[in-house]
């Protein structure tokens, strides 16, 4: 068994929820008592003073602030404790997978080169099926990342791709092709 194992199996051993202690909800459930007395103030009839009403909400009000602190607090707890954790060990890139993104980077940079214009509409089916050749490749590359020939294949697509709009841009600059 490796340290992998080890972690695994220690991980499965952690239980699916926590709860939080009584004195928690005891506290919860004594502001939001605090909270509906609050509220009765609201609904006191005109026979009493109104600044004593006034009063008694400005005594209240540090506790109304605590009170959604706490909710979120707990919240958030719930959050934590629900939400599975992300796995502490993700395998870096392979060499391949990180040739293809400098091979991206140095094809985004040629593209950013590329004087700016409108491309005629004749060439979008093309480059959209070359842009989505890249997609897919860099997506087989993620789950085969050993494989010498996919690297290869999207040089090449990246290479077309990148032809294809300079002769976009020089028609639609007017330049020979």
């Amino acid at each position: 068994m490796n340290e992998h194992d080890d972690l695994s199996a220690r991980l499965r051993a952690l239980p699916d929820q926590r709860v939080p202690p009584a004195r928690v909800w005891q506290g919860i459930a004594a502001q939001l008592h605090e909270e509906a007395q609050l509220r009765r103030l609201d609904a006191v009839p005109a026979a009493v003073p109104a600044d004593a009403v006034t009063a008694e909400r400005a005594r209240r009000r540090p506790r109304r602030w605590a009170l959604g602190v706490g909710l979120g607090l707990a919240a958030a707890l719930a959050v934590l404790v629900v939400v599975p954790m992300p796995t502490p060990h993700t395998p870096p890139p392979s060499i391949l997978q990180r040739q293809a993104d400098v091979l991206a980077g140095e094809y985004q940079q040629a593209m950013a080169a590329l004087p700016a214009a409108t491309l005629p509409g004749d060439y979008q089916p093309a480059l959209h099926e070359l842009d989505a050749s890249a997609r897919s490749i860099r997506a087989a590359i993620a789950e085969n990342p050993r494989s010498g020939y996919l690297l290869g294949q999207l040089q090449r697509t990246y290479a077309l791709r990148l032809e294809l709009t300079q002769q976009a841009v020089m028609a639609a600059t007017g330049m020979p092709t």
